[in-house]
């Protein structure tokens, strides 16, 4: 079972040194459910990451009908891996209206993961949060 994204904060504050904190990157990263060979496709690749990660969407709709989104993911370094599960800590199982304004920026400053991640884990980051606001903003227009 994934960790909530309150967990996965709390987690973090819990531990000071960053070498602790990129061992329970590490560590959130081998919560995720695996991706069968099927799901790893290039259309669930994910552009712009140094490492490969897939993301594989499922459309489904809310109680109130507005269309909501679940994500399994994998990538296959181990870090990567583990921002991916917080990524999706955010943001599966989530309204497509609330990933389009969610401003996840926030919980990664709450981490204070963007000053200790390489230039191009950053950028991997932004593709993968990229990536899932478009699939947000397309199944709102078309709902």
């Amino acid at each position: 079972m994934a960790s909530s994204i309150e967990e996965i904060l709390d987690g973090f504050e819990f531990l000071d040194d960053w070498e602790d904190r990129y061992r329970y990157v590490i560590e959130l990263g081998r919560e995720l459910e695996p991706l069968s060979d099927e799901e790893r496709n290039e259309a669930n690749k994910v552009q712009g990451c140094v490492s490969q990660v897939w993301l594989a969407k499922s459309l489904d709709t809310g109680a109130d009908g507005k269309p909501l989104l679940k994500y399994k993911g994998d990538s296959d370094a181990h870090i990567v891996r583990g921002l991916v599960a917080i990524v999706l800590a955010q943001y599966s199982g989530r309204p497509a209206e609330f990933i389009a304004k969610d401003d996840i920026d926030q919980v990664f400053d709450r981490i204070g993961l963007q000053e200790h991640l390489t230039p191009q884990r950053s950028n991997g980051l932004r593709s993968m949060v990229q990536r899932i606001k478009e699939d947000a903003r397309l199944a709102l227009s078309a709902a």
